[in-house]
């Protein structure tokens, strides 16, 4: 029994307040790889200096970032800062058995 547990990670994404688009889609990749390997993820904006001012803009992207992996992983809660950081945990969703995704694909 204990062979054939999995021991689930932690991984961590960084973000800044003005992460250009490029950057975030690969980021995206990179926790979907995550998430699907069984992992846990933990996405963070980390604000410096005078970029505290945007807080919004530091939930809005950590909320896009959980709109696009709502389909390989489960928010586990909403964005909170600590700090100088906001930060957000996505937990894998669990996979379906090979009986229950033979139900679906008959319905």
């Amino acid at each position: 029994m204990k062979a054939k547990s999995k021991t689930s990670e932690v991984k961590e994404i960084r973000f800044t307040p003005n992460t250009d688009d490029h950057d975030f889609e690969f980021k995206v990749k990179h926790a979907e790889k995550f998430l699907s390997d069984g992992d846990k993820v933990k996405a963070h904006v980390q604000f410096k200096g005078r970029a505290i001012m945007f807080k919004e803009r530091g939930e809005l992207l950590l909320l896009k970032f959980a709109d696009r992996l709502k389909d390989v992983g489960a928010l586990e809660g909403l964005p909170k800062m600590e700090g100088k950081r906001m930060l957000v945990v996505f937990a894998p969703k669990a996979k379906l058995s090979k009986r229950k995704q033979q139900a679906q694909s008959k319905l």
